[in-house]
């Protein structure tokens, strides 16, 4: 655990910050005014906030929105934050996009239940030619979601925002409430909204490459969903037996002793576009029904996985993102699961001190998106490397 503070990820060249971070804890009565100072004045072509579940939001927003113009904060609650310290809980993490690096633009979908996916595409398409007219010489681009992680509807967001995206890779994370998963909310124009999502669009002078990566690796043991509530994300039946006593049984558990570090270490994955995808369980209920965090179906194939070292692959991968040159920051979402396996291998430690080496900052979810899938217990960020010289 770190306390609050500042801190500039450096490029390495000219001495500019490429990304400036700050953290406060979410308790402090001046959080907002405690973030500005330490941020600086920037200017900053986006502010984006982590907020703990234990900050009060309304008056961090409504402080926030008295400090910078309207809509340069946007941000989401979460699972746990990621700081320059590695993991950490109870604290308000801002990320600023220097003015002299990026350019960004914002869409928010404020209803997500009545998803209109042909209006955000034109949405998206107007936004990405707009940041291309307005900074021509500038070729690196991005997009950043951050979406209500209890609204149900991120397979179906993923999947809309591609054709509008195109070429243009997305990573993202589905807000949080801790562990408590009572109500999530995302942060737009100095509101705490639920149901909705906000969508960043970035281009820089700084090179940029989307991530993802999980530690699981399939096994032979198979499973078929043979009943599902798919809208609910509720598996009802697996190989035509209870949902949960099946999965206990491939364990060789007693379905009494599934507990959610028991998902979290022996996840299902499904197979997609030649890849294994994680389709992580949330809960089991007192009916013996399984609550997924993502999309699920009858007739779905379900391969269970075991984990790999966290702490080795973890620094493994993140090392691969410097074969051509060392990031000058990462920014993050990493699933809840990982934290949670993380507590119960007393692993927090040392994942925290990799991830402080590669300098990681970014929150815990409910759920990752990446390019136009919602996936689980992985991690998705983006690495941003040292500007352009020109």
């Amino acid at each position: 655990m770190r306390g609050p503070g500042m801190h500039d990820i450096k490029a390495g060249t000219g001495g500019k910050a490429v990304l400036t971070t700050a953290s406060v804890l979410a308790n402090a009565q001046d959080a907002a005014q405690q973030l500005h100072h330490a941020l600086g004045e920037g200017p900053f072509a986006r502010i984006v906030v982590f907020v703990s579940p234990d900050a009060d939001l309304p008056r961090l927003c409504a402080d926030l929105g008295k400090l910078y113009p309207l809509g340069l904060v946007i941000g989401c609650t979460t699972a746990g934050e990621i700081s320059s310290g590695g993991y950490v809980e109870g604290e308000i993490l801002a990320v600023g996009f220097p003015a002299a690096h990026f350019r960004t633009d914002c869409l928010v979908i404020e209803d997500l239940t009545n998803l209109n996916a042909h209006a955000l595409i034109g949405d998206l398409i107007r936004a990405r030619t707009a940041l291309q007219q307005d900074c021509p010489a500038w070729d690196h681009e991005f997009a950043f979601m951050m979406v209500d992680g209890l609204s149900t509807r991120e397979d179906d967001l993923a999947a809309a925002l591609a054709p509008g995206l195109g070429p243009v890779p997305l990573f993202g994370g589905s807000a949080a409430d801790g562990v408590r998963f009572g109500r999530t909310h995302v942060i737009w124009q100095g509101r705490a909204l639920s149901n909705a999502a906000v969508v960043l669009l970035v281009r820089s002078d700084c090179r940029v490459r989307v991530f993802n990566l999980d530690h699981l690796v399939p096994t032979d043991q198979r499973m078929v969903v043979t009943q599902a509530d798919p809208a609910r994300r509720v598996v009802r039946q697996i190989n035509a037996e209870p949902a949960a006593q099946e999965y206990a049984r491939l364990l060789g558990k007693d379905p009494a002793q599934l507990t959610t570090f028991t998902f979290a270490a022996h996840p299902v994955v499904v197979r997609v576009g030649g890849r294994h995808h994680v389709r992580a369980i949330q809960r089991m209920e007192p009916n013996g029904d399984l609550v997924f965090f993502s999309a699920i179906d009858e007739g779905l194939v379900l391969t269970l996985a075991e984990p790999q070292d966290m702490v080795s692959h973890l620094d493994r991968e993140l090392a691969r993102l410097s074969d051509h040159g060392a990031p000058a920051a990462i920014l993050a979402c990493d699933c809840i699961l990982r934290r949670m396996e993380a507590q119960e291998k007393q692993m927090s430690v040392a994942l925290s001190a990799v991830l402080r080496a590669h300098h990681v900052v970014g929150f815990s979810t409910y759920g990752e998106q990446w390019n136009s899938m919602h996936v689980n217990q992985t991690m998705t960020g983006v690495a941003i490397y040292p500007p352009d010289l020109r």
